[in-house]
């Protein structure tokens, strides 16, 4: 029978796993975590749940398509509740902005900080639809390692004006500073700077008032073990636990995966196509040998530049804090000089920028009674930069405490019943991400597209990608899309070598 080896249970792996089962593949999938969702992995201390990978389905759809490959709902299996607002913007001297719900509810904000934008913010929607016709209904599900589909997109992309940065297809628009950062930080979402991300992202906004911005009860993590649920169901075989070591190619395929459980022990599992959802970077430097790799993936894994990396701090308290939105978006007192020390310096600064996420406001089983749990996100530099975490880690998490407590948590430090974090090392060392990258290669215009590590492998011919690192980009939407762009070019099983 026709076996598929899928390597990483991200979501882009699952993705991937079922497409491939759902043609007749028998198909195994390896993780190295202890459960499913690569990234987005579940921690249980001290009766406080928190997710620790993405917290914000803009595309539920995308979830629906794969129940409905096997005749199954999405929503007999996991309860998705839409969120009012979608974030809460803080600044620094103290205005706020509330996004999200109805687009009446997002002029009526827009309104009451600039009347004046109300109209821009109009046109810059009308444009994010442009892009989003193009860039996502489509090209997200396209492969891209053809030159020549590549050059016929050129037409469209500079119609579009993609080669502005998001940074400023905002500022043509709007001109309030508030309305400004709080429209171009959505690359920051899927590893990007606002002002060296393509606007091609600028879609982002059509995509959210187009379907609504949504929360998991049970958290992502239920959402990923329903789907866990469903390969089970219909015989993906999973290995949790498990590292691929290396991919053994010969005449041009690959031909076996070697794997390593957690107590040493390894084994090869013959294969006949290999989806990879491991970082492509790691992927071509580590996994496969040189002289199986086609020259532009190495130039690629040596030369693409990598988005920034995360540092996580999570949090349980005793009291609970009402007030505070379930996503939260804090901003420091700078924004384009911060990104500037993150993305090209490499520095970490004495200010800082935090993505709160309180899902108790939201789902009160995430906390004991009375409680609140939080995750803060802070982008850092990634490992390229000269930083000990091991010493900055817990002077960071303490800055943190500290300015989370004066602007937005009243009394923080004294309400904290656990706390624990993640730095881009721990984003090495658990997920095999190089240089601790948040979300793998930075999605500026030249590793964007055809630029970007393709789906289809760049070697051996029974290869393909999906996740951040490939087309058509990082984000929940992205690498569950690029499972749909596999699905095209994974052939189909003949009947008599279907499972």
């Amino acid at each position: 029978m026709s076996q598929v080896v899928v390597i990483g249970g991200g979501f882009g792996g699952i993705a991937a796993a079922l497409r491939a089962r759902k043609k007749g593949y028998a198909v195994t999938l390896i993780d190295r975590c202890p459960r499913l969702g690569g990234r987005a992995q579940v921690f249980e201390r001290a009766g406080f749940k928190h997710d620790a990978g993405p917290t914000v389905l803009t595309a539920p759809f995308l979830f629906e398509e794969l129940f409905a490959l096997f005749g199954q709902s999405l929503h007999d299996h996991v309860k998705l509740v839409p969120l009012k607002p979608w974030y809460r913007f803080e600044f620094s001297d103290g205005n706020h902005f509330d996004y999200g719900g109805t687009l009446e509810d997002t002029l009526a904000e827009i309104r009451r900080i600039n009347p004046d934008d109300v109209e821009g913010y109009l046109r810059l929607l009308e444009q994010s639809k442009k892009l989003y016709d193009i860039g996502f209904t489509k090209l997200s599900d396209r492969p891209f390692h053809s030159m020549a589909f590549m050059f016929a997109q050129i037409p469209h992309l500079a119609r579009l004006g993609a080669w502005r940065t998001v940074w400023q297809m905002v500022c043509r628009y709007l001109k309030s500073d508030y309305l400004r950062q709080a429209f171009s930080i959505q690359p920051l979402l899927v590893g990007g700077n606002p002002f060296d991300t393509t606007c091609i992202y600028g879609l982002i906004h059509f995509l959210e008032q187009a379907h609504g911005v949504h929360f998991a009860m049970g958290g992502t993590g239920a959402l990923v073990d329903a789907l866990g649920t469903l390969m089970v169901e219909q015989g993906v075989e999973i290995k949790l636990n498990t590292t691929v070591t290396s991919l053994t190619n010969q005449n041009g395929d690959i031909k076996s995966v070697e794997i390593e459980n957690g107590e040493g022990h390894k084994e090869n599992l013959r294969c006949d196509y290999v989806i990879s959802n491991a970082d492509p970077v790691h992927l071509y430097k580590d996994l496969l040998p040189k002289q199986a790799t086609t020259w532009t993936a190495r130039f690629k894994a040596d030369r693409w530049r990598k988005s920034m990396g995360l540092f996580v701090l999570f949090f349980g308290t005793n009291k609970q804090y009402p007030k505070v939105a379930h996503h939260t978006i804090w901003m420091g007192p700078r924004y384009k000089e911060l990104l500037d020390d993150i993305f090209n310096r490499k520095v970490l600064a004495d200010d800082f920028s935090i993505y709160l996420h309180r899902p108790t406001a939201t789902d009160p089983s995430f906390a004991p009674e009375g409680g609140d749990s939080f995750y803060a996100l802070v982008p850092v530099p990634n490992l390229q930069a000269n930083i000990d975490w091991e010493k900055t880690g817990p002077l960071l998490a303490d800055r943190v405490i500290d300015a989370l407590g004066e602007r937005t948590l009243p009394g923080l430090r004294e309400h904290i019943v656990d706390q624990f974090f993640m730095t881009p090392v721990d984003f090495k060392d658990r997920y095999l991400s190089p240089d601790g990258a948040g979300f793998s290669v930075s999605p500026i215009f030249s590793q964007s597209a055809w630029f970007r590590f393709h789906n289809r492998g760049e070697g051996p011919a029974n290869l393909f990608l999906v996740g951040a690192g490939t087309h058509p980009g990082a984000g929940l939407p992205g690498v569950v899309s690029s499972a749909k762009v596999v699905d095209r070019l994974l052939p189909e099983v003949e009947l008599s070598q279907r499972l």
